[in-house]
């Protein structure tokens, strides 16, 4: 907020969003303003449909009165569109502006076939879920993206993703805003927000459940091994969005273990999803990706479990730098081999490292959104930008408002 006295329309929506004042006479008693100041930024929220009035509220006056009416955000006035890429697999939906799934679908979608088929494919599959949902194009008002690789969140670009042959530098926001457009007849260009998966399915995770905690770390299993933080409400990303990249640390047991990056002794090439497949399909059992280990988890098969227990004391001894390091308070597994036989492997090493000190108030559990965290991250990072305060006077007055 820019200070009493100087609010925008945009600071009144923030405080109005986050519940810190939901009536006129708390929006003055914070921002100083005047009841008219307040009135008139208020009436270009009203006019633009950002703000609708609730229910009758508190008293605001210790001598009686009528009761407040309060302000609420109107989730409803426009939609998000948001996908989360996995190397084979994705999945999309259409979310409130409040993080509610109305529709969502989920297929085959291999990243290796480039950005240019994959995301072309993602613009049908928004069109159709838009037809499911009963809304129309014209409602979207941005899209969010989660992809399996580092991310600039400067540009959208993904840079020297390990596992996305053909998407380095490649314009997916410019791509993906057109796929829409052209299979939905849409005029203009729809917001496109790029970010890594595992940013954003920490982000989505700690906004749903763990808001209270001041330092979040999800770490993500699957194809490979990610972690996204959340420090104080925001993802951190590191100067170029590299953060979190834990799946490339060397480790001496996997010394002569060539990883997709092109090294040796990464993390990833010995305790990912696609490395215990690897060990699994070396022993006879059918295995391919991480999902196959994920189903045969599921089922209880012994040699599957006895890997990824194996795997998660390997990515425990790693997670015991991190805690020291960043000294979080949640630390959320998730991914195809989020069970209890990794989570056990986690507990053994992590404890064992790590000083008691940095897990004294620390909480190891597993995913609460499971495949939907990506989702949901993602539209809220859609939601997050485009309500900032700072852009909110920019789309008021695009309105004419």
């Amino acid at each position: 907020m820019t200070g009493r006295g100087q609010a925008s329309a945009g600071d009144l929506l923030e405080l109005v969003r986050t519940g810190r004042a939901t009536t006129r006479g708390a929006l003055q008693q914070v921002t100083g303003m005047s009841r008219a100041t307040v009135g008139q930024r208020l009436e270009r929220l009203f006019r633009a449909g950002w703000l609708r009035e609730g229910a009758g509220g508190p008293v605001d006056s210790p001598l009686g009165g009528r009761p407040s009416i309060t302000l609420e955000f109107d989730d409803a006035h426009a939609m998000v569109l948001a996908a989360d890429l996995d190397t084979r697999h994705a999945r999309a939906a259409v979310l409130t502006l409040t993080g509610e799934i109305l529709a969502e679908h989920s297929g085959t979608l291999v990243v290796e076939d480039g950005p240019d088929t994959v995301l072309g494919e993602l613009g049908g599959w928004f069109a159709e879920l838009l037809v499911k949902a009963g809304h129309g194009p014209e409602e979207v008002c941005g899209i969010g993206l989660a992809v399996p690789g580092p991310v600039d969140s400067e540009t959208g670009l993904v840079v020297q993703p390990p596992i996305m042959p053909g998407w380095d530098g490649y314009d997916i926001r410019g791509r993906l805003a057109r796929a829409f457009a052209e299979r939905t007849g849409r005029p203009g260009t729809v917001p496109v927000l790029v970010d890594n998966d595992a940013n954003l399915m920490a982000y989505g995770e700690q906004r749903t459940g763990h808001r209270d905690c001041s330092a979040f770390v999800l770490v993500k299993v699957s194809t490979g091994i990610g972690a996204g933080v959340v420090v104080d409400g925001s993802i951190f990303r590191g100067v170029d969005g590299g953060a979190g990249d834990i799946g490339h640390i060397r480790i001496p047991e996997g010394a002569e273990s060539l990883c997709r990056c092109g090294s040796y002794g990464c993390l990833a090439a010995v305790a990912s999803g696609g490395a215990v497949a690897r060990r699994l399909a070396e022993a006879g059992v059918r295995a391919a990706s991480g999902s196959d280990v994920r189903d045969l988890l599921a089922s209880g098969h012994p040699e599957a479990a006895a890997l990824a227990r194996e795997a998660g004391r390997l990515v425990g001894d790693v997670l015991a730098t991190v805690v020291t390091l960043l000294n979080p308070g949640v630390l959320m597994i998730a991914g195809d081999l989020a069970g209890t036989p990794f989570l056990t492997g986690v507990r053994e090493l992590l404890y064992q490292r790590a000083l008691p000190r940095s897990t004294a108030r620390l909480d190891v559990v597993t995913s609460t959104l499971g495949e939907r965290a990506g989702l949901v991250g993602a539209g809220a990072l859609v939601v997050e930008h485009l309500y900032a305060p700072e852009r909110v006077e920019e789309r008021l007055l695009a309105l004419g408002v």
